[in-house]
């Protein structure tokens, strides 16, 4: 298991990776959903400021500070540049929590700035934000999680295994191999749709989906079942999450769902009642 999420449209979204223990957005009832694994978060990566996605942090916060462990390692919550909301959140924390027992840093983040999470000389993996269409009146962001990989040069892929073997042997791995990046992860936060270029050959995608039905949305700030399928055809996804459903389809939703397929790609979706694995 290496995805723990719950999400539920309007009311609360969360999203935690534990390879590399980052939280993506922190709303309500988090820290009490996770239990003790809040304690190994390590980065908190919003999306945007909407309460429903902000407003567990105060009780992670909390939680961390006065606990009988390990209280002294840090957190990092990162956002989009610019964010208001999540600014003002911010300084109301700080100033609620003014007796801090570990360090606790607020960083924006602009379109396309690397984080990295792991850089060595046999793993390197950065988080890289890129900007949605959510609402006018602020900054939204999706994440990716990518990984630096190598692989053999097109003109070496099909020579015979000895072959490659006794050129790395005289030339080294770097004359025949190249690196590449592998998107393992992408979150798309709360968006109308996100591009093909940024859906495309991921590992897996959470993909908001908010309506199952397209006339049931007012306003074009959130995505529905037919538009994201269509997104992720050809796309090359292995595995497609559909989060932040709406409570109004909880009677309908695996029905729906189960006659959905795409050749390639394994579909799954956060039940807006439970808490999601995988």
């Amino acid at each position: 298991m290496n995805i723990i999420a719950f999400s539920k449209a309007l009311y609360s979204t969360w999203i935690y990776y534990s390879p590399e223990r980052i939280l993506f957005d922190a709303g309500e009832g988090v820290a009490t959903m996770l239990t003790n694994k809040i304690y190994a978060v390590r980065h908190v990566f919003l999306t945007h400021g909407h309460v429903d996605h902000i407003a567990g942090l105060w009780s992670i916060i909390n939680t961390r500070n006065n606990a009988m462990g390990d209280r002294e390692k840090p957190l990092t919550v990162y956002y989009p540049s610019g964010n208001k909301g999540i600014e003002l959140y911010a300084d109301f924390l700080r100033k609620a929590n003014s007796e801090l027992r570990f360090k606790l840093d607020f960083v924006p983040l602009k379109d396309g700035e690397k984080v990295f999470l792991r850089n060595s000389t046999t793993t390197n993996r950065y988080i890289k934000p890129f900007s949605v269409v959510h609402t006018y009146s602020e900054t939204a962001f999706g994440y990716h999680l990518i990984e630096v990989r190598r692989r053999l040069k097109e003109e070496y892929r099909n020579l015979p295994k000895e072959e490659i073997t006794r050129l790395v042997k005289s030339y080294g791995s770097e004359s025949v191999t190249e690196t590449y990046e592998k998107k393992i992860l992408t979150i798309s936060g709360d968006t109308i749709l996100l591009k093909k270029e940024d859906v495309a050959d991921t590992e897996i995608l959470f993909h908001e989906c908010t309506f199952l039905k397209k006339e049931d949305r007012k306003f074009n700030n959130h995505a529905s079942l037919d538009e994201v399928i269509e997104l992720v055809k050809d796309a090359n996804v292995q595995t497609l999450i559909l989060y932040h459903i709406s409570s109004r389809y909880i009677r309908s939703i695996e029905k729906v769902i189960k006659k959905i397929q795409i050749p390639g790609t394994k579909i799954l979706y956060v039940h807006p009642e439970r808490v999601f694995e995988f």
